[in-house]
């Protein structure tokens, strides 16, 4: 039988963690000859847990101690790499370090295993959690992340083989969010996200939570009442679902009010830039070095999650507002996305959306594909897009050569040093839609305010001061055109 090659291959394979390193790195660097070597690497490859280097975050000297939080939590990360190269699945893993240290964790260890697809009993199989168990105990890990979305089952029993609480991707991006959030609308986006997430999570913990409610117990309901009444994972979920509906309520008079400002700026005829792009990719940085707006910056991931409204003025004089917003990340929530809709419906609304990429990323196109995705989610694909090539102070100028390339609609900036930020303002101005009505007019002398709104909200090609008043020769929007007309040398449609 041709299984006894594949049985020996398989319990040849290497215990321990180090000798699996030896091992991947003999066998495929090895010149193998014949199919059934080759399945054999296959098969290894699938079934090998692989270490990522460089995650590590354990204290190297004690007086580090001070500057953390007293009671870190100590965590394994785990990823299951089911496409592309092996530098793909530890860039992913090497982001989840950052996410699980921006929640507040040390990062002891992280492992990627190659498989078709993810187990759906324990996500990495069952014998590799057996060995996952023994690098938590060798680690004194008390939490394992996982780098993907698990289900409840998967959840279940991985976490009965491991002994430890285990998390995924979804549940640490929550929890950052929950950690940053400040403003009541941000607060209530994401308790909605963490009960959608959580909702089909419940489970009990025995019989003893049963709330029996039948027959004289009950109050004598008389027939038909009697027997079990609501569990306790029951009522958790019942009153989840109440909270949920309060929520949306409250969300939904704040996306009102939200509305109603938009509204005002749309009346105003102020035209809007919406800056996102990935996470920690500089958008506050930029918006601060635009604007001079204050915003926390801040070297971590998600550091703003309330959209932040500026005014700017374009060089020749047009006003418009900069908003910033949250950042994505792959694989972003779908309870996020649902959550935060109101919010981001404000780069859908933009009339410019500033595509902010981290040029210093080792893989910056896999992000702007992720922010891209998003950018579809919230119907906001058609949106006029600017991609600013950000850190370029910290970036390989052949990185920068080749987004340039694929990207012909970009500017190349450093929010850091300012560099080429003249040439992003100048960028916004010609891009920003110009209002729609050509006038020329002759404003008297007492009307002033309005040749201060022409100036503040319209696009001023010539200006010259005559008896009868200020003659201004503009381009405005309709409603400003309507109030202009009394005033008319000639109007034009343009």
């Amino acid at each position: 039988m041709t299984s006894a090659p594949y049985d020996s291959a398989v319990d040849s394979a290497p215990g321990t963690a180090d000798e699996l390193d030896v091992y991947l790195e003999d066998d495929l660097g090895a010149d193998v000859g014949g199919d059934l070597e080759d399945q054999q690497l296959d098969l290894a490859e699938r079934h090998a847990l692989r270490r990522v280097a460089g995650l590590s975050t354990e204290l190297e000297d004690v007086t580090e101690v001070e500057y953390r939080r007293l009671r870190l939590e100590r965590v394994v990360l785990i990823g299951v790499w089911t496409e592309g190269s092996v530098v793909d699945a530890e860039n992913s893993l090497t982001e989840l370090a950052a996410l699980a240290e921006t929640a507040g964790s040390q990062v002891l260890e992280g492992l990627i295993q190659r498989r078709a697809k993810p187990d759906p009993a324990t996500y990495v199989g069952s014998g590799k959690a057996q060995e996952l168990r023994s690098v938590v105990i060798s680690t004194g890990a008390d939490t394992v992340i996982c780098d993907g979305e698990l289900t409840p089952g998967q959840l279940r029993q991985l976490e009965d083989v491991v002994k430890v609480k285990v998390i995924d991707r979804t549940a640490l991006i929550l929890d950052i969010f929950a950690q940053h959030a400040r403003s009541r609308e941000g607060k209530a986006q994401v308790a909605l996200a963490q009960m959608q997430y959580m909702l089909p999570r419940l489970r009990g913990w025995g019989e003893s939570l049963s709330r029996q409610a039948g027959g004289r117990v009950a109050g004598g309901g008389g027939i038909g009442t009697r027997g079990p009444g609501e569990t306790k994972i029951e009522t958790d979920r019942r009153r989840i679902r109440e909270k949920m509906s309060r929520l949306r309520k409250d969300i939904s008079h704040m996306r009102t009010a939200r509305d109603t400002k938009r509204q005002q700026r749309r009346r105003n005829a102020v035209p809007s830039v919406a800056i996102a792009g990935y996470t920690n990719a500089g958008k506050s940085s930029l918006l601060n070095r635009l604007t001079d707006a204050g915003v926390l910056v801040e070297n971590a991931l998600f550091a703003t999650l309330d959209p932040t409204v500026r005014r700017a003025e374009t060089p020749d004089g047009r006003a418009y507002t900069f908003t910033d917003t949250v950042g994505f990340v792959r694989h972003l929530p779908h309870q996020l996305v649902e959550a935060f809709r109101s919010t981001l419906e404000e780069v859908a609304a933009a009339d410019l959306i500033l595509h902010v990429v981290d040029a210093s990323h080792p893989d910056p196109e896999s992000q702007i594909a992720a922010v891209r995705e998003v950018f579809t989610d919230i119907d906001a694909a058609d949106v006029r897009e600017v991609v600013v090539i950000n850190k370029a102070d910290a970036a390989d100028p052949l990185v920068v050569s080749r987004l340039q390339r694929h990207e012909p609609c970009s500017v190349v900036v450093s929010a850091w040093t300012g560099a080429g930020m003249a040439e992003l303002r100048e960028l916004i101005a010609r891009e920003l839609p110009r209002p729609e009505v050509a006038v020329e007019v002759v404003v008297p002398y007492d009307r002033g305010d309005l040749v201060s709104r022409v100036h503040e909200r319209g696009e001023v090609l010539e200006v010259a001061h005559e008896p009868e008043g200020t003659r201004v020769r503009a381009r405005v929007a309709p409603a400003l055109a309507e109030e202009l007309s009394a005033y008319a040398v000639r109007a034009t449609a343009g």
